[in-house]
């Protein structure tokens, strides 16, 4: 009796998804919390857009307990202790990123549970050294296999981010080029700015790493949070990624990054057919529709 339950609901789960028709998004990030950068584009797609969107996470997130001393309470732990932070951050930050992603519409999130050894630049020490990387690697090509994604997501490898960003974003892009032809999805790397900085920000390709080149060398594509709609035009999407940050307990820096910058900005990567640029532009036309009627009271 219990088999036949789980394949009824195994069979209602993959009716729910094949009643999705829009975009299929997989998002892939280094640890659990990363996803907020791209939070409110993935909302859209899941409550707006009809889509799906899955998240792929590499590491298991303990290097992060050196940032968690307001939730030692919360949770009743000395987090902040290298050996208790260890031993607990990989349960509580899964859970963390469960409850988060609830409220962005998160479809599927595969844990790869690599290690979060500790903050550096250097994106040869998780490649080299620390992750199983043919594992990783053999694993990302199952899931981009298993489901034929529209679009990947991942955070642009710029030189100043954390080497474990930089890390699952060149895996990422090496299985998309190891998959056949009709079953890439198209690349795109996630940066965030503000309305108020002028400057321009440049990138063109990692150093060393021919896989990470962009097309130009800034963003060729964006989704403005920041546009109000509502009553009195009140409301706007930077509210949903504040509600998503929430959830992020553990890591205390993550709490600073509420109401913060007001685009999160796509980047081409040049290994994407250029033809697939008409497919990015009429997607990102399709975030800028506003589908809630505003009431008169």
């Amino acid at each position: 009796m219990k088999n036949i339950l789980l394949l009824v609901l195994l069979h209602l789960c993959v009716f729910a998804e094949a009643q999705k028709s829009g975009p299929k998004v997989l998002v892939v990030t280094a640890h659990p919390d990363d996803e907020t950068g791209m939070a409110a584009t993935i909302y859209k797609v899941t409550h707006e857009l009809n889509g799906i969107v899955d998240q792929c996470v590499v590491t298991n997130g303990e290097g992060g307990y050196k940032y968690s001393t307001l939730a030692e309470s919360y949770y009743h732990l000395e987090l902040t202790d290298e050996k208790i932070g260890r031993e607990n951050l990989p349960r509580i930050r899964k859970q963390e990123l469960i409850n988060a992603g609830k409220i962005i519409g998160m479809n599927n999130i595969f844990f790869l549970d690599q290690k979060d050894a500790h903050y550096g630049l250097d994106e040869r020490e998780p490649l080299d050294t620390t992750w199983n990387v043919n594992w990783v690697s053999t694993r990302l090509h199952e899931i981009m296999m298993q489901t034929k994604y529209d679009f990947l997501f991942c955070l642009l490898p710029v030189p100043e981010t954390h080497a474990h960003h930089k890390a699952a974003s060149i895996l990422s892009l090496r299985t998309v080029q190891s998959l056949p032809a009709n079953q890439r999805p198209i690349v795109l790397g996630v940066t965030g700015s503000s309305a108020k900085d002028t400057s321009t920000m440049r990138f063109e390709q990692l150093k060393n790493y021919t896989e990470t080149k962009v097309e130009g060398d800034t963003h060729m594509f964006r989704f403005d949070k920041s546009v109000p709609f509502g009553f009195k035009d009140k409301l706007n999407y930077k509210i949903i990624v504040n509600w998503e940050i929430a959830e992020h307990k553990s890591q205390g820096t993550m709490q600073l990054a509420m109401n913060a910058g007001d685009y999160e900005n796509y980047w081409f990567f040049a290994l994407n057919p250029a033809a697939s640029k008409e497919k990015c532009q009429t997607f990102f036309e399709s975030l800028k529709k506003i589908p809630y009627k505003t009431k008169q009271y």
